[in-house]
This record gives structure tokens, C-alpha cells and sequence, in this order.
């Protein structure tokens, strides 16, 4: 509960003046406190309710406020890019969650902010074929290929899988953002706070009526310097792009973390949840301690007919927002929801579960597990690229 998950505000107490337009500035203010003043200093006091705006820094007036990655007690892997966004190799460019910066609307300023620092740079003298290939069709992907299409580069834009990148694979009605935004050429995104499938829509007939193109089904294999000797090769499952720069607007997941137990590669066994809707009248068991573990036991909990199991290793849920621990414990409380804290799983067998407690192993009805775990941050992709990337102990 003390560990923020994200970039988050460090606050220098002998700088800090306590004029509070920090704590007035934060964007989740009303609905979960995340700053405070004690003894006229600020301080972060709802620290897993951060989500990285950074609006506090901004009106700090004494620059008291640094915005940083990790805790002295947990690291945060993040990849070196400078304030071009260019990592050490150059030519490549990192933008959005892969870059620490989860927040849409700073992923979607950081996509047009890469693709003018791009258009610089391949002006400069660039002869590949293209000049930019963009990896990724997220909120920072997307934005890209509109900055790139505005400033008329040569480019493809590739997703493996489809429009909306980690925000696709939210659950149901998920509010995904609670901050205006602006697309280059479709220009400010009016609603304040929205859901999954209204932003989704949005985009979707932002990119019929700009008739961008972006190839879906389509995933990056290797990214390696150019034979003709300046840019990269950029191979795909279908070709082989001769390009001057590449932008990586990947998310942070990766390869999904599994648990590595007996009964695991089972067809019952998934990795995300869509649509609580589906696993009605189920037995369903979610294993995990984060926002999405949580949210997807809660939503699938509240399906009629679902018995739901959420399995976590630890004791408490210290990585989950404070709404969604509540809602937890209020379901757990009436009875819809089993936690079980403490637990491993230990085999998925066709209709049941085995589970291992503090003091003895249950057996429980099983139609579906969810394994939402985190995954497993691209670092031998990005290595392979030449990428170094840093693990950040409480560091800008």
C-alpha cells in the first residue's frame, strides 16, 4: 500500500513552501487522495493511487518536486531514452508504457512528441526507403502515426494484434482515462473521463476518417542495423523494412508471467480478461495482487451464477488501488468472493484446482483460471536491439 506503481512525485521537504498547488493540481484528487498536506509540507500519502500525471511538478513554484521511478525498496525497469525520447542506439525511439509513462494522454503527447523529434532527424539527410517504421498501435502508437502522416514521412505502422494496444485488452466498461487529451489532426479528445469501448470507438473512426493505414496481425521479429549500412532492417512475420528510424510504442507486459505449475497449457487457462459476461454460471479462480486481479475477479464475481476464487501469494494486496482493495474486501464480506491470501497454486486438473494454504492444500471446483500476474518486460528484445535498460531505485 506504500509502494507506487509508476513515475510519482518525490517531494524535497526543505524546499517545499506548503503553498498546497500541488495537492490542488492532482487529477485523481476527488475521487482517491494521492497528496496531503502535514505539518504545512506536502506529502504523497495515497502513494498506490499515483498514476503518474505529474501535474503536481508542474505548478510546484520552488521546484521542490521530482517525478521518479521505484522505491528504495522496489526497482522499476526502464529502458534509457533521453528528452528526444532516442534510446543509446541511434535511430530508435521509445514512446508510451514502454517507457515507464502508463498514462494515456502523456502516451499519446509522447507519440507526436517522438514523431517530430523523427522528422528532424530523417530531414537531416536520411535516404532509406522509408523513413519510420512505428511498432505498436496503442495510445502512443496511434498518435505517432497521425504526427507522422501530418508531417508527410514515409512510414508503415504495424501492430501485432489490434487497435488499442493494452487498453484493448481492459475489461468491460474499464474507465480508462480521466484527462483531456489532443490527437495530432483529429485535435482534443473532449471527454474528460472514458471507457474502454467509447475510446476505442473514438479511435477507430478517427483512423477511418484520416485514412491512416495501419497493418494489424502484424508482429516484429528483429530489428537489426541496415546491410545498405545506415538505418535498420526491420523483419516482420510477413517482410522485411529497409527503414532510417524505428519507433517502439510497445507495452511494458510482454510475455505473460505464468506460474509454471502442472495443467497450466490447458485451453481453460487465460491470461486477460475481456468480458466478465462469458464465464457466467462458472467457476472461475483469478490469481493475482494488482489493479487487474483484482478488477477481473471483482467484475466476473459480480456475473450471476459465478463462484470466484482470487488466489495471491502475499498477505495483503499492497499493489492495488485503494478502490479496488475496498471493493474486494465488500465482496469477500457478503460472501461473492473467496480471497484467498497466502496461497499458491499448485496443479490446474480438468474440473478442479489444487491449491496450497498456509496450513493445508484444497481442492475447489474449476471451469476457468485467470493468471493475472504481470508479465515479463521485452528486455531480451530490447537488448537484442542494443537498447541498455536501467533498473530504477526511486531515480528521474
Amino acid at each position: 500500500m506504500l509502494e507506487p506503481p509508476t513515475l510519482h512525485p518525490e517531494i524535497d521537504r526543505n524546499i517545499c513552501i506548503g503553498c498546497g498547488n500541488c495537492v490542488a493540481a492532482c487529477p485523481e484528487q476527488d475521487s482517491h487522495p494521492v497528496l496531503g498536506m502535514i505539518n504545512k509540507k506536502s506529502h504523497l500519502i495515497g502513494p498506490s493511487d499515483c498514476i503518474g500525471h505529474g501535474a503536481c511538478k508542474a505548478v510546484c513554484p520552488v521546484g521542490a518536486i521530482t517525478l521518479v521511478f521505484g522505491t528504495a525498496r522496489r526497482g522499476v525497469d526502464i529502458p534509457v531514452v533521453n528528452s528526444n525520447f532516442e534510446t543509446d542506439v541511434s535511430g530508435v525511439f521509445i514512446a508510451g508504457e514502454l517507457g515507464g509513462m502508463g498514462l494515456i494522454k502523456n502516451a499519446i503527447e509522447q507519440g507526436r512528441q517522438a514523431v517530430d523529434s523523427i522528422t528532424k532527424k530523417v530531414r537531416a539527410g536520411h535516404k532509406n526507403k522509408i523513413d519510420l517504421v512505428i511498432v505498436g498501435a496503442g495510445p502512443a502508437g496511434f498518435s505517432a502515426t497521425l504526427a507522422a502522416t501530418a508531417a508527410k514521412l514515409k512510414f508503415v505502422a504495424i501492430e501485432q494484434e489490434e487497435l488499442g494496444g493494452t487498453v484493448a485488452h481492459y475489461p468491460r466498461q474499464k474507465l480508462v482515462m480521466t484527462q483531456p487529451a489532443v490527437l495530432p489532426i483529429a485535435g482534443r479528445m473532449k471527454f474528460r473521463e472514458v471507457r474502454k469501448e467509447t475510446l476505442i470507438h473514438f479511435w477507430r473512426e478517427v483512423e477511418q476518417k484520416t485514412g491512416i493505414r495501419i497493418s494489424y496481425g502484424e508482429r516484429v521479429e528483429t530489428v537489426t542495423p541496415s546491410p545498405s549500412g545506415a538505418g535498420f532492417s526491420v523483419k516482420t512475420n510477413r517482410q522485411v523494412y529497409d527503414t532510417s528510424t524505428v519507433l517502439l510504442t510497445i507495452g511494458r507486459r510482454g510475455t505473460p508471467r505464468t506460474l509454471g505449475v502442472p495443467g497450466e497449457d490447458s485451453t481453460k487457462v487465460v491470461y486477460r480478461l475481456i468480458d466478465p459476461e462469458q464465464y457466467r454460471n462458472q467457476h472461475v479462480l483469478v490469481v493475482g495482487g494488482g489493479d487487474s486481479a483484482l478488477e477481473a475477479a471483482t467484475s466476473v464475481a459480480a456475473e450471476p451464477g459465478t463462484t470466484v476464487a482470487l488466489s495471491y501469494r502475499s498477505g495483503a494486496f499492497t499493489r492495488a488501488k485503494q478502490k479496488n482493495r475496498e471493493k474486494v474486501e465488500a465482496m469477500a464480506a457478503n460472501g461473492s468472493l473467496n480471497v484467498l491470501l497466502n496461497s499458491n497454486v499448485t496443479s490446474i486438473e480438468l474440473d478442479t484446482v489444487t491449491i496450497a494454504l498456509e496450513t493445508e492444500t484444497i481442492r475447489i471446483p474449476n471451469d476457468i483460471v485467470i493468471i493475472s500476474a504481470g508479465g515479463i518486460l521485452p528486455t531480451k528484445f530490447l537488448q537484442s536491439i542494443g537498447i541498455k535498460v536501467e533498473t530504477k531505485w526511486g531515480t528521474a
